[in-house]
């Protein structure tokens, strides 16, 4: 059986599939795969692990109908059209659980160091900017007490949630498709409509998947609803916020600032004017970023691959 593997994944996952008997074929160039690749480097290979935002759309599951099965080194999967893949038999796996508690720490970082304006204050620093010592400009703001709302409580939103209470005793509220007893339990959790979480939260942290319910569904509109000294905290996918209406929302005051890993679009061009906004931080995308996360996401990888070339049902198959 051969594989092809659009980028690199931890070597604890090669080494999985290599002692199964599996060749492995890599994409090497130093940039991300085209679609035409994509579907070039897949005509000759029995499964594909797809890392990085490749469409798995119709046009290339048209084309890759003889795969077995396609495994994503993520958790996410709105890069795939789900009823495509069913129609011509092709499972597709993903890495949930393994990766909420690196994610949850990126959103508490983020939080924190918007709070204080750390990232925008550094820059001075580099840019011969630390002079005398005023004891009122480029104030933060104080987390402890405050409240968390966390838009989509799953498994990263209560890891979040756990790690506000511990450190900052936040009162924790929440928003999603259904109440969770489990966070409502272990967190004192509220669950709150959409308008309630805006309204009455000190942080809003999205733990959401990427859907045509959640496409941008943070514009200018909603955020006039929150509070003006929130924060917004946005680690899931950057298609869930407007990028421009959350510009104008930060540079009208209209909320006090902002942490994002992940951007719309994505990467983020350099003059982008949230990069020297003093209450934001952007980070490039590194949720799961390190090493015990990604060896975890790679040995998942594995195992649907194995699982979808002998046939089974894969340990974590997206529905």
């Amino acid at each position: 059986m051969k594989v092809f593997i659009s980028g690199n994944i931890a070597e604890s996952g090669i080494k999985l599939l290599k002692n199964q008997g599996i060749t492995i074929t890599k994409w090497e160039k130093d940039r991300q795969i085209t679609a035409e690749e994509l579907i070039a480097n897949c005509k000759d290979v029995d499964a594909l692990v797809s890392v990085g935002p490749n469409k798995i759309n119709k046009e290339f599951l048209s084309a890759s109908k003889h795969l077995k099965v396609v495994a994503l080194h993520s958790v996410g999967f709105d890069n795939v059209d789900v009823e495509a893949a069913k129609a011509h038999s092709i499972p597709i796996g993903n890495t949930p659980g393994v990766l909420s508690g690196a994610t949850a720490d990126t959103a508490f970082i983020l939080m924190l160091v918007v709070s204080r304006k750390a990232f925008y204050l550094h820059k001075k620093i580099i840019k011969g900017q630390w002079e005398n010592y005023e004891p009122t400009p480029e104030l933060g703001i104080e987390l402890n007490g405050k409240t968390l709302g966390v838009f989509g409580m799953g498994k990263i939103g209560l890891e979040m949630a756990k790690k506000c209470v511990g450190a900052y005793q936040m009162k924790v509220i929440y928003h999603n498709r259904s109440p969770k007893p489990d966070a409502e339990a272990e967190v004192n959790a509220e669950y709150v409509s959409f308008e309630e979480l805006l309204e009455r939260s000190d942080v809003i942290s999205v733990h959401t998947a990427l859907t045509d319910e959640t496409k941008g569904k943070f514009n200018l509109e909603v955020f006039k609803k929150m509070k003006p000294g929130s924060i917004f905290i946005n680690t899931a996918r950057g298609g869930i916020h407007n990028e421009e209406d959350l510009i104008k929302a930060l540079e009208e005051k209209i909320i006090w600032g902002a942490g994002l890993d992940v951007t719309n679009p994505e990467p983020m061009q350099k003059d982008n004017p949230l990069l020297n906004m003093e209450s934001v931080a952007v980070l490039p995308h590194i949720g799961s970023a390190t090493e015990e996360t990604r060896s975890a996401m790679a040995n998942l990888v594995a195992e649907n691959i194995i699982a979808g070339l002998n046939g089974l049902q894969l340990p974590n198959q997206v529905k």
